[in-house]
């Protein structure tokens, strides 16, 4: 049985959005299906391309991995908003001991963006979740010269602001996998009674 990933982002520019459709590729080759979602902004519809994602799919998932843009080294709004209203996930449990794992983008190299991955994982980390990161292992950590960190993928926009550098796509791609096998060895535990 594939394990079935949840990627949860918000976009407003899309920079945030490719970095999701890396992971999500990273997800498919390591042998998962990923569901992208959205959530929407104040005042503004989520994606025309993806669907918002409905609280009782987060208990149907086998892991999460979450992406906003930088807002002052913290997460959208639309995503903090999102999981204020988790309370009944949170009681029953229904994502403790899935893996999940974040990622953000932003418009310059100090913007805040190591702050947001590690705000972002707050919640996931109180839903009982297993936070995942990349490795120092991941060639495109140690040489990247924009995106990527240990705490999640990363994208730096100033330059390119729809356009992924090869490390910070790598970093994507690896963190999608990283979550994936991570889920998928949880889940043949469970089936076998380990957990």
């Amino acid at each position: 049985m594939r394990p079935q990933i949840i990627v949860l982002y918000y976009s407003r520019n899309g920079s945030t959005q490719k970095l999701a459709d890396a992971i999500a590729s990273g997800i498919t080759q390591a042998g998962g299906d990923a569901l992208l979602r959205t959530v929407s902004g104040p005042g503004e519809p989520a994606s025309a391309r993806d669907l918002a994602l409905e609280p009782q799919e987060l208990s149907q998932c086998d892991g999460l991995i979450m992406g906003s843009p930088v807002r002052f080294g913290h997460m959208a709004s639309a995503l903090q908003q999102f999981w204020e209203g988790t309370s009944s996930i949170w009681l029953k449990g229904q994502l403790q001991g899935k893996p999940a794992a974040v990622f953000t983008s932003g418009s310059s190299m100090h913007s805040g963006q190591e702050s947001t991955l590690l705000a972002m994982g707050v919640p996931l980390l109180h839903h009982g979740m297993l936070l995942c990161g990349i490795p120092y292992t991941e060639p495109a950590i140690q040489q990247t010269q924009t995106g990527g960190s240990p705490y999640g993928a990363s994208h730096v926009t100033h330059h390119n602001p729809n356009k992924l550098s090869e490390h910070e796509q790598q970093a994507a791609v690896a963190l999608g996998k990283r979550v994936t096998y991570s889920a998928a060895a949880l889940k043949t535990a469970q089936l076998q009674g380990q957990l």
